[in-house]
């Protein structure tokens, strides 16, 4: 069994969403075994490569960053977010009161501290805060631990019509 963990960006245009979910099945895919992905469940490409894990008849855990965590999704994505919660095999709530940039951190360690492989949904730049997907792609590669980088050539993140998936 191969453990995937997932980090990436929760705004993503539209133009980009076939490239990202193809990749992240390729990813998948090319693990022997069965995979168990790890994820905080958040919004964009943490959510697409949770559905794709399933889809795979993979096992997913959830790494929740915080206590009222799920506040910190919009009214309109919490059923998903539910949805998905309800399907994993195990979850871990790490021990902040309250979601914060330390404990968004805290939970990119704890995924890919578990993981063999890490897939990055990622253009490549700076994280906007603390505990964003280059801060959890850099520790990763602190680790030794291989990055699968899934982004499209010739897209930015900030492009028209993001798809908060």
């Amino acid at each position: 069994m191969t453990a995937l963990g997932v980090t990436g960006h929760q705004s993503i245009p539209a133009r980009a969403l076939d490239h990202i979910v193809a990749g992240i099945r390729t990813a998948i895919a090319a693990q022997p075994g069965q995979v168990t992905g790890y994820s905080s469940l958040a919004v964009g490409a943490d959510q697409l490569f949770a559905q794709e894990v399933l889809a795979a008849g993979g096992e997913l855990v959830a790494i929740i960053p915080s206590q009222g965590y799920e506040e910190t999704i919009s009214p309109d994505q919490r059923t998903r977010y539910r949805d998905l919660l309800s399907r994993c095999t195990d979850h871990v709530t790490l021990d902040y009161p309250a979601p914060s940039e330390d404990a968004f951190m805290a939970a990119g360690e704890e995924v890919i501290l578990r993981s063999d492989v890490l897939v990055a949904v990622w253009d490549g730049q700076p994280a906007a805060g603390r505990g964003g997907t280059a801060d959890a792609v850099a520790h990763a590669r602190s680790l030794g631990k291989p990055v699968v980088v899934i982004w499209p050539a010739g897209v930015a993140r900030r492009d028209p019509d993001p798809v908060e998936d």
